[in-house]
Parts: structure tokens; C-alpha cells; sequence
């Protein structure tokens, strides 16, 4: 039972969430999870405690199937119930994907790129609301760029994390902590995971999420701002 979970709504990584993830919170201080989710507004599925899913079916198929989502009295799931209430839409079509990869190949150890790629990016996923030029420097991996000489555009552009396992870390903030970014429209298609339409974001670089980051030697770290791969935007 992690109902009594530490969260500092205020943080900037958590403030887009701030609404629903402290009435869920709240509510599930008294019941159970799933109990507290449904109340909290309407969503394409329902969650269910996690005995509802039978032990031979997967995850994902059985929620695309009967529209119910397993819940476990965790902070994993937690955020995972935050991330469809506010991206239902999204949550829905990931699901849609996964249970249609799964029908044609079946679960094996490996997911297959597809697969994978959509783990990843529900996982791990973020959206970036910003001007041209932080996104060329941001593809290019110009670390310097996005975040030194183009600072004050970032006074322009937005950062809302979709995965649900990134929020989970967020709760103990680290140097390290790289989300993956989509990349052109936001066209939920097989074709386009099969291309894995992500670029990786250090999320303590960006401006105000840390406050080591106002001397700009913090920007100076191979190991987390490493050299560029560029990425197509489509």
C-alpha cells in the first residue's frame, strides 16, 4: 500500500498532473486503488484490482478485450491510472497497438521492435511543446545550444511527461534521468513506432527542473549529455 506516497505536486515534472494526481491520491488514502482512479473522472477503461486479470492472458490483451485496467496498489500503477485519465485517447491506442501485435505474433521473450518501441515510449514518453530551434538543437544533441545559448526560448516551450514509469522515478529526482521525446506529429501508427520516433531528453538540463543547472559546468557531463545521433523529424 503506497497511498501515503511523499510528491511534491510543485515540482515541474509533476505540476501538469497536479489536479487529477491529488484527488486520486486523496481518495485513495481511504480505498482501494482501482476504487479511487474510477472516481476520479472518465476514462476509456475501468480499473479493476489485479486478481481480475487471469493468469493466462496478457496484460494487454485482456484490457484491449474487456476495457479493464489491473491494478496493483503501487506507485507504478498509480501513475499508470494518472496517465489515463489525462491521455486516455493515447493510453487507448498504445493499448490498441500492443493487443494487435500480440494476436499476430504472439508473447515471446523478445516483444519485437514494434512492441518494444510502444514499451518504451508509454514507459518512458514525453511530449515537447517548443520552438524550432530548441527542437533542432534538441535532435541535433547540441547540449551547449538547447541549453545555454537558446535558454530563454525555453520561457516558450513545454515539457509534459506521458510515461508513467518516468513519473515513477521522479519522485527521487537523479542527474541521469532521460526521457524519450516523440518526434513529429503525433500520429499513433504502427508504421511510425516501427520507426521508434524518439530523441532522448535529459530532463534535469531542462531550465528550472534543477537548480545545479543555473552553472552551466552542470551541462559538462558525458555520461548523461553524450554526442549526437540525429533524429528525423516527421
Amino acid at each position: 500500500m503506497e497511498a501515503g506516497l511523499s510528491i511534491d505536486w510543485g515540482a515541474p515534472w509533476f505540476e501538469p498532473w497536479r489536479d487529477v494526481g491529488e484527488r486520486v491520491q486523496a481518495a485513495w488514502r481511504s480505498q482501494a486503488l482501482h476504487q479511487a482512479l474510477n472516481e476520479a473522472g472518465p476514462t476509456p477503461v475501468r480499473f479493476v484490482g489485479q486478481t481480475a486479470l487471469p493468469e493466462a492472458e496478457p496484460y494487454e490483451s485482456f484490457i484491449f478485450r474487456t476495457h479493464l485496467c489491473p491494478t496493483r496498489e503501487n506507485a507504478h500503477d498509480f501513475f499508470n491510472g494518472l496517465a489515463w485519465l489525462k491521455f486516455g485517447e493515447v493510453k487507448s491506442r498504445l493499448n490498441e497497438l500492443q493487443a494487435g501485435e500480440i494476436a499476430q505474433s504472439g508473447v515471446a521473450a523478445i516483444r519485437g521492435p514494434v512492441r518494444d518501441a510502444i514499451t518504451i515510449f508509454d514507459e518512458n514518453g514525453a511530449f515537447l511543446d517548443a520552438p524550432p530551434p530548441l527542437w533542432e538543437a534538441l535532435l541535433a544533441r547540441d547540449w551547449r545550444r538547447l541549453f545555454i545559448e537558446l535558454r530563454p526560448l525555453w520561457n516558450e516551450a513545454r515539457v509534459t511527461i506521458f510515461g508513467h514509469a518516468m513519473l515513477q522515478k521522479l519522485l527521487l529526482p537523479r542527474k541521469d534521468l532521460t526521457a524519450h521525446v516523440w518526434c513529429g506529429a503525433r500520429e499513433f501508427t504502427r508504421e511510425r513506432f516501427a520507426e521508434k520516433p524518439f530523441t532522448p531528453l535529459p530532463l534535469m538540463g531542462v531550465p528550472l527542473w534543477h537548480p545545479g543547472n543555473e552553472d552551466f559546468c552542470f551541462y559538462d557531463d558525458p555520461l548523461v549529455f553524450r554526442p549526437n545521433r540525429r533524429v528525423k523529424l516527421g
